[in-house]
């Protein structure tokens, strides 16, 4: 089920941040929890392919990966080995795909639930940080996807892992039906994505809505909506921490939005700038 926490003070951020769980096995604290940080607390989660093709999203997701890969080979010739990797490396480059990205800390979440292209709206609305427990929801894997996690001893896929079990997306939408998802690690192709610490989940056609999914397959999924009035705060908060579009987007793109933010002027409640 999805569990809606309200959040309107730094006091509850910071139980968001510091969310472990301890791990007798290993004798350390492990947290079992991805993350996604979303501006608009009325975005609801859904798919890059099921936004831009929308209805037809199962009739156009082969050709999307075909083009991508017949062209994309120049850049990367390894991307025939894996329909898998096709998809993550199509994914970070901005090609519309099944996969739903998260990432394992919370402090990165928090970053794209507190930032906007129009800094104006950051005050305006409510952002929502949601999060899953992939440790509880790969229970509802089939058996031999269980199995080969457990024997590769993690809880997320590597690409050869899955490619080993599933290359075919038809029969991955037959052996998950409306019942499961992969969580997948991508492969750390260049810095953004480690220091973004990302991981996906690879979206069935069966499950239409992720949020009905995750409602009535999940444990201890949450939707922390953080209200508005405490979002340049959090916002600080996080650039002290070191967190910001200079680091999650490394080089002179993710500079220039990290100081256009740093030296954003705010205006006051009667609309003048402060």
């Amino acid at each position: 089920m999805i569990e809606t926490i309200n959040i309107d003070s730094i006091e509850g951020v910071m139980k968001l941040i510091s969310e472990q769980k301890y791990n007798p096995d290993i004798k350390r604290l492990r947290s079992p929890y991805f993350y996604r940080g979303m501006p608009d607390v009325n975005y609801r989660l859904t798919t890059s392919l099921r936004l831009n093709c929308k209805h037809l999203h199962r009739e156009l997701e082969g050709a999307v990966l075909r083009n991508f890969n017949k062209y994309a080979c120049i850049a990367d010739p390894t991307l025939s080995s894996s329909i898998w990797k096709q998809m993550m490396i199509g994914q970070h480059h901005g090609l519309p795909t099944r996969l739903m990205d998260w990432t394992y800390s919370p402090l990165i979440a928090l970053h794209f639930a507190n930032t906007e292209n129009n800094f104006n709206k950051l005050d305006k609305r409510d952002c929502v940080v949601w999060r899953i427990d992939m440790q509880a929801a790969n229970q509802n894997l089939p058996r031999r996807y269980r199995d080969a996690l457990k024997k590769q001893g993690s809880f997320v896929f590597s690409v050869d892992t899955l490619t080993s079990i599933v290359d075919s997306i038809e029969q991955y939408d037959i052996d998950m039906g409306a019942e499961a998802f992969v969580n997948i690690e991508p492969p750390s192709v260049d810095q953004r994505i480690i220091n973004q610490y990302s991981f996906f989940s690879i979206i069935p056609s069966g499950i239409e809505d992720i949020e009905d999914f995750l409602d009535k397959h999940t444990e201890h999924t949450v939707r922390y909506v953080i209200s508005r009035k405490i979002r340049w705060d959090v916002r600080d908060m996080l650039d002290q921490f070191n967190i910001s579009e200079r680091i999650l987007y490394p080089g002179l793109d993710g500079l220039s939005r990290s100081l256009a933010r740093h030296y954003f002027v705010r205006n006051d409640p009667d609309g003048n700038e402060s």
